[in-house]
Parts: C-alpha cells; structure tokens; sequence
C-alpha cells in the first residue's frame, strides 16, 4: 500500500469556478488509472482532472463558495489529505466583462432621486466621500469575507459595510482626510434635505429648462388634439400595447435562442468534456498502427473504468465501436506474436498488450468471440519451431554447396574455408543468438511476467529447449565428425551431408580447429543462461566428441610428418648416450612436443564445464593409445625404410677377401661425409639398428615421459607396443645383416681350408707357428666386422658377433667332422686353428658356439696324445704372440 496523497502547494489559491488550478503535492498517484478521485471545496473535479506527475496534478474548479481543502483519492493511497486552503466565490459580472453565463441585466438605482438611468451606476460610481483612491491598491493580508461574512462593500447593495468599504478603497487614507470627506457626505445630505425654495434655487437653470419642457410638451399635445382627435391617449395605449407585444415577442425570441445556445453550450461542453471516449476508436486504430499498444491498453482501460457501467445510449454506442476496433487489434496482436523473426523485446510488448486486452475483453459477448488460449506460450512455440527451421534451412543450404559439382578443384584456395566450416560459423552463430532468446522468453512466462490465465507447461518447454540443443549437435556431427558414423547419425535424424571427394575432406580436416572454437564459443553463451545440467551435457557430449576427434586428426598430421622424416635423415650420430644412434629419434620428439603444444592449445585444454578425455579407461585415453601406438610404428617403419634402402648406383659390400688367404683391410669411411655424401649400405644398416635399440631402451620410455609432462597418464601399453614392434625390426634386420656378412664369410672357410689341394691326412710343416689360411682369413675378417660395427655403434658389437661366431663354429664343426683321418701333424694344425678361433672369441661366443667348438675338437681323430698336445700349445702360444693385435680387439669384454 502506497502513502496517502498529500496536498501542499496550491496556485491560485482563490478564484471563481472554472478557475484553472495547479495543485501540487506527494503521492498524488502512480499512473493515469490510479487517480479514482480530486474534491475542491467539496466539489467533485476528477472529470477536469490532468495527472501529470505524481507530484503534479492539473483541473478546473468547481461550483464551490467559501474556503475548503484539496481532496486527492488513488487506488494505491486512498483518501489523501490537505495542508493548503482554496477560497471559491461568485463574482459581479459587469456589462464590459466577458461571461460564459447569462448575466440578468436588472437596472441599478439611484439612491438620491429613486429615478431609472440610461447608463450603469459602475460606470459613473464616484467615491461618497469625495475622496481619490489612488495610493490605496494595498490591500489588508485578511480575506474581508471572513471578517464580515454577511456584508459586502458595494453601495448598491443592501447589506452595504462601511467597514469593508473604508477597508477596500481607503486602507492607506489619513484620518483627516476621513474626517473631511465625512463633512463633504454630510454636506451633500443635508443639501437634499432643504426644501423646494432651496432647491430651487440651488436648481434654477434646471427648473426653467423643465419649463421649457412642459410648454412644449403642452404646444404638441394641442397639435396632436387637431391632428388625431380628442383621444390621443387610445392611441397611445395602442401604440404601448403593441410595443408590449413587440417586446415581448422579442423577449420571447431572445429566450428561445438563449435555450438554443444554452443547449448547444451544454452539447459543446458534453463533446469537450468527453471528447476522450468518442476520438476513441480512431485513436486506438492510429496507436495500434503506429505500435503504441501500451497507450492502446491504458486508454480502454480507462474508458471501461469510465463508462463501462453507463446507461446512455451515445456512450454505450461509441463503447461498442471501441470494443469491436479492439478485438481486431487482439487478432492483429496475435498474428504479430506468432511472426518471425523479432527480438524477445518486441514479443514481450505484444504479449503484454494482448493479455491485458484480454482480460478487459473476458466475460464480455465481444470477448468471448475471439479467445485466445495462451499467447506467451504461442511465442514460445513459433520462436522454438522457427529455431529448427533456421537450423535445417541452413544444413541444407551449406550441404547443397557441397553437392554441386567443382570444376575446379584443383585450384582450389587453401586459405578459403569450406563449406562445412562456414556452416558451423553460421550455425554456432544462430545458436548463441536465438537460444538464448528462446530462453529468456521461457522465463519470463515460467516467473508470471508473461504468464496468462493458464498453467504454465514446464514440462513442454523442457522438452522444447532440449529438442533443439539435440537438432544444434546432431547438425554440427553431421558436418564436423566425417570419420564418425554417419549411418547411424542418418538412421536416427534422417539427414546427411554430400560425400565430397577426397581432396575436399583433406582440405576440411586443418579447420576442425576452427570448428570446434566455433562451438566452444556458442557453449559459452548457452552456460552464462543457467540452462538445465542434462541440456548442457548435450553439448559437452558433443565438444567431447569433437575435441577427440581434433586430437586424432592432428596425430594423423603428425604420423604423416612423422612417415616422411627419412628425408631429414643426416646420418650424423648426434646421440651421445647411445653412439651409432643419429638424430632421427631426436627429430621425432621435436615433432611430437609441436604436436602435443598443438593439441594442449586448440583440444586438449578444457574450458568451462567441459570433461577430462583422459579419464582411465575412457575413449580419450584409448584414442591417445592408439595414435600413439600409429605414430610410433610408422616412426620404427621409417628406420626399416631407411635401413633397406639403397641408392641405384650401390652395391653392398661385404667386407670379405675377395682373394682367399689375404685379408680385407678396408677400414669404413666416416658415416657422415663432407657436404653430407650418402655412407654405405652396411653403416646405414647400422645405424638403424643402433636407432632401435636406442628406441627400444630408453627413448620410447623417454617419450612417455614427454607425455606424462603433458599432463597425459603414462601411455604404457602403446610405449610397450612399440618397443615390442621395434623389437621385432631390429631382430629382422640383425639377421639381415648377419646374414649379410656372416654367409660370405662362412663361404670361404672351406675352400680355403682345401686350398691347394690341402688334405688333413697328408703330413705337413708345423714348426713355423702359422695358422691355416682358413683360420687366419676367418680371424681377419672378423677383425674388419669389428672394426665396422665398433666406429658405427659398439653396442651392436655382441649381438651381431655372436650369431657370426655361432655360424662359424658350426661350420668348422660339420668341416672337422668330415675329415675321416688326420695326419699326425695335421691334427695338431686343425687343433691349433680350431682352439686359436675358440680361445679369441670366447667373449662372443654363446653356449651353442661353445658347443660347436668342442664338437669341432672332438671330430679330429686319432685324439691327440700329450706329445702332440704339448707340440699344439707351444704352436698356440707362438701364433697368439704373433697375432696379438689382431686378436686384442676381441679380448674387450665391454667395448
């Protein structure tokens, strides 16, 4: 309940009624509707009545009489109060002052002589005591009326007051100036108290003038008597009579046209006074087509407040008229709410001025012609469908781009964006700006600001808001996720976007980026509106999803980079932790920290109210497996590229004699040449090998450290894949080169162990020391395997010999185990040759090599007795003297 009106300022603060009066005050009302009452002087005012503020309020007075208060009546304050006065009379109305009255001319009369004038007395009224009443405008701060409530001032009324007449015309005169204009009206009565002798003489000039008068008044009448007869007075009776009857037809006709105009005032001042109520109809027609629906509503509302209860039949005529003009506004409004596109603004104000046409409509014959159920929830349904139509015109829109054939792809611009892009711009635009929109109307009739006579549908507008987040993701899958599956996203939404050709998809993919920020964007939008958490999960389901989908599409960037760093290959070996290692692997982590610095800043990273991706045992950590485990494998299948590769003009070396007994002494050129020249096949077999085991060991461990200071879980399985995988490569490729060198190799023992028609039976020189040239050739040729496998990786060294040693042994086990008699001496040679070979490379040999070896010692026949043992040590000694830095390298345990 608002305060009570209060009056405190009046202007003026008297007059006559109709006086214009501002009064001003507080709480003096609202609005237009709610000032219901204004009293002045006990005079009802309202219908003159002008709110202009609620501090201000204009009208016209009453006819009221005397002083009384200011009674302002709202609907919000009631019955106000008054702290100012307004003082209402009725004034003389002269014949020079204009009156909106009729005015009775009664004669004034002349107190000296009791005589009729020929003029008004306020015309030529003097001052009775003879005095000026200049000097005296001043008047006295009391209202004369209330100090002589039953008198007046004026000479030719009865209840003439001296007081008030001294105290209205000579305020500011001296006493002895009273005092002498009380002598001069003494004077001037006492001069009509003389009797005929004075008056006569004091009116001598006069009397003869009325003698004169007479005389000639008496000279007519005798002429008259000639003229007309002895009864001139019948005459004159007659003429009286008819002047009578003149008059009084004229009185009559002066009547008639004052009823006339009296009446016709009364019509004019009906039409002026309500002249609101019948421009009604135009004005609600001109406002409604100019949009000022608000004003539309306040003033039927106060025509029904006015004249919704009147009996008259104009009144009612012209409320009819208004009450049909305004069921054609109503219908006219709800074809406005239901039109799109327009802003929540705008269907708001309509809603408005439909609901509360409305309700001044219901109950009403005219109201119930047109009902509309529940306009706010009409908007919401129109703005909702209107939605999805933007949404499905724009899909096909942007898909009939895609459709249309391209003659000119292949010049196509990289720099311009696809049509997929441009559609996710578009829809990710559509959807922050008419979501939210469609949001906010929803509230506003769920809180009661829009809200009609019916419930509200919570459960419908739910269902609305969700239907069209789901149409917004299954668009946007549609045109981003082309590796998703776009059967199901067929079957289920009964669309589907053009399959372009493959360029097309490989000139989209770099810009899924863009997209996914496209839709990160309108999901910020669509958080700040305080949308329901199963509405939100709709879209976070879908930036999951495309944020996944980013990540893979650039580790598949990265694994084609990754299948194309042979061509870096230098072939320098730059890793000092593992020599023989190059920078390949070191080429790959830089590849890989640009990729995963890529995927932190554009996928990786959640926003607000977006999900980790890799949470254990979620589709993100078994993505970044399987991308992990892709990129490495085609990094191991880069260094097998490498390691097989040869150039046309090159044939691999085998670093074997070519002339049986005289050792290879090639020593291997540097790995890197000057200017960067190619090395050899054997190196660059080495060196891959070096690189998979260097792989194998520590770098793809080091690698899931790269990731676990990502902030990634330590992708065990694909590192553990890929060190099995590059596993499995280094095998191949240790027994591709072994086999390389081991098979030439093993090929010259026999036939230079048979060289010269060599035979094992036949006596032979021993006391030299020397070995056979099989022995000796074999030990040489180790020495350049050695010395090859040693400046490229000596961590090669043991793998690689030891398979060599294991074939050798074997060889000159099945070779001994031939030979069906030895000499004498030729057993002490074989056992020699075979014991130097055994002894030499005892660091390299495996259990199965040591096996050979004594097998090969066993197969000389006869044993050998303690003779020819001791003969055979002492040979042994000499011979290891002799090739003791040929034979120094092998004795290195851990080179």
């Amino acid at each position: 309940m608002a305060p009570q009106p209060v009056v405190t300022g009046l202007s003026p603060k008297e007059g006559p009624p109709g006086t214009r009066v501002i009064i001003r005050g507080e709480f003096l009302g609202t609005r237009v509707q709610d000032l219901i009452g204004l009293k002045i002087c006990g005079s009802d005012c309202l219908l003159s009545a002008e709110w202009k503020s609620p501090n201000k309020i204009i009208a016209r007075t009453g006819p009221a009489k005397g002083k009384g208060d200011i009674i302002v009546t709202t609907i919000s304050g009631g019955m106000g109060t008054s702290t100012v006065q307004f003082r209402a009379y009725h004034e003389t109305i002269g014949p020079l002052k204009e009156s909106a009255v009729w005015i009775e001319e009664s004669p004034s009369q002349n107190f000296a002589w009791g005589r009729r004038t020929l003029t008004q007395s306020g015309l030529t009224q003097e001052d009775p005591l003879g005095l000026s009443i200049e000097g005296n405008e001043q008047k006295i701060p009391e209202d004369l009326r209330d100090l002589f409530p039953d008198a007046c001032g004026d000479l030719s009324q009865e209840n003439f007051s001296p007081a008030w007449f001294l105290l209205e015309n000579h305020l500011a005169t001296s006493f002895e100036d009273l005092k002498a204009g009380l002598a001069y009206l003494k004077r001037k009565v006492e001069s009509q108290k003389e009797g005929q002798l004075s008056f006569l003489k004091s009116n001598a000039g006069s009397v003869i003038d009325q003698l004169d008068t007479l005389m000639n008044i008496r000279d007519k009448l005798q002429e008259d008597v000639k003229l007309h007869g002895s009864e001139p007075l019948n005459i004159l009776e007659q003429s009286i009579e008819n002047s009578i009857s003149e008059s009084q037809k004229i009185f009559t006709d002066v009547l008639v046209r004052k009823e006339k105009a009296d009446s016709t005032r009364s019509v004019l001042f009906a039409l002026s006074r309500h002249k609101f109520l019948f421009c009604l109809p135009n004005t609600v027609d001109r406002r409604a087509k100019a949009g000022e629906y608000d004003i539309v509503v306040n003033d039927y509302s106060r025509a029904k407040n006015l004249f919704g209860k009147t009996e008259l039949a104009i009144f009612r005529q012209v409320l009819e008229e208004v009450d049909q003009r305004i069921l054609l506004i109503r219908r006219q409004l709800h074809e406005k709410v239901v039109k799109m596109p327009q802003s929540v603004e705008q269907q708001k104000k309509l809603i408005k001025a439909l609901t509360s046409l409305e309700l001044q409509q219901s109950g009403t014959t005219i109201g119930d012609r047109l009902r509309n159920t529940d306009p706010a929830w009409d908007a919401i349904e129109a703005r909702a469908k209107y939605l999805e139509a933007t949404f499905r015109q724009t899909f096909e829109q942007h898909a009939n781009k895609d459709a249309a054939p391209q003659e000119k792809s292949k010049s196509r611009d990289p720099s311009q964006a696809p049509s997929r892009v441009n559609f996710c711009e578009e829809l990710c635009d559509i959807a922050a700006s008419q979501l939210p929109d469609l949001w906010r109307l929803g509230q506003l009739y769920f809180t009661g600001e829009l809200r009609g006579p019916h419930d509200p549908k919570p459960g419908d507008f739910k269902r609305m808001v969700l239907t069209a987040i789901e149409k917004f993701c299954v668009y946007l899958r549609l045109a981003i996720l082309i590796a998703a599956d776009q059967r199901a996203l067929r079957q289920s939404s009964g669309l589907s976007w053009p399959i372009g050709s493959s360029s097309a998809t490989h000139h989209f993919l770099p810009w899924i980026p863009q997209c996914l920020r496209y839709t990160r964007i309108a999901y910020a939008t669509l958080i700040g509106l305080d949308l329901p958490s199963d509405a939100l999960d709709i879209i976070q389901k879908l930036i999951d999803e495309v944020r996944l989908f980013c990540f893979s599409i650039i580790f598949k960037r990265a694994t084609d980079r990754c299948k194309k760093l042979g061509a870096q290959e230098t072939w320098e070996m730059t890793v000092e932790d593992y020599p023989g290692a190059t920078q390949l692997p070191a080429a790959l982590e830089t590849l890989l920290v640009e990729t995963l610095d890529e995927v932190q800043s554009v996928c990786m990273q959640p926003e607000v109210r977006e999900g980790n991706l890799l949470e254990p045992h979620s589709d993100g950590q078994r993505e970044v497996t399987q991308r992990l485990q892709e990129l490495l494998s085609a990094f191991s299948a880069v260094i097998a590229e490498l390691a097989y590769s040869t150039h046309d003009d090159e044939t691999p070396t085998h670093n074997v004699s070519q002339l049986l007994g005289f050792p290879n002494a090639q020593q291997p050129e540097s790995v890197s040449g000057v200017g960067g020249a190619a090395v050899n096949w054997e190196q660059r077999m080495l060196c891959c090998l070096a690189n998979y085991a260097y792989c194998n060991k520590s770098f793809f461990p080091h690698i899931g450290g790269v990731f676990v200071r990502y902030g990634y879980p330590l992708p065990t399985l694909a590192i553990e894949t890929a060190r099995y995988n590059a596993n499995q490569l280094f095998t191949n490729l240790l027994e591709e080169y072994v086999e390389h060198k081991g098979d030439p190799l093993v090929g010259t023992i026999e036939p230079s162990m048979y060289l010269g028609r060599f035979q094992w039976d036949h006596e032979m020189e021993i006391g030299l020391g020397q070995l056979r040239p099989y022995a000796h050739e074999c030990c040489d040729n180790l020495v350049g395997v050695y010395s090859e496998i040693y400046s490229i990786s000596p961590s090669l060294l043991r793998p690689i010999l030891e398979s060599i040693v294991q074939t050798i042994s074997e060889e000159l086990a099945r070779l001994m185990s031939c030979v069906q008699r030895f000499s004498y001496t030729g057993a002490i040679q074989a056992h020699v040759d075979i014991r130097l070979l055994r002894d030499a490379l005892e660091n390299y040999a495996n259990e199965t090599a040591k096996n050979y070896f004594m097998e090969a010692l066993e197969a000389i026949t006869p044993p050998l007795n303690s003779e020819q043992k001791r003969k055979a040590d002492e040979i042994l000694e000499r011979v290891k003297r002799n090739m003791r830095l040929q034979l120094l390298c092998f004795a290195v345990k851990e080179p």
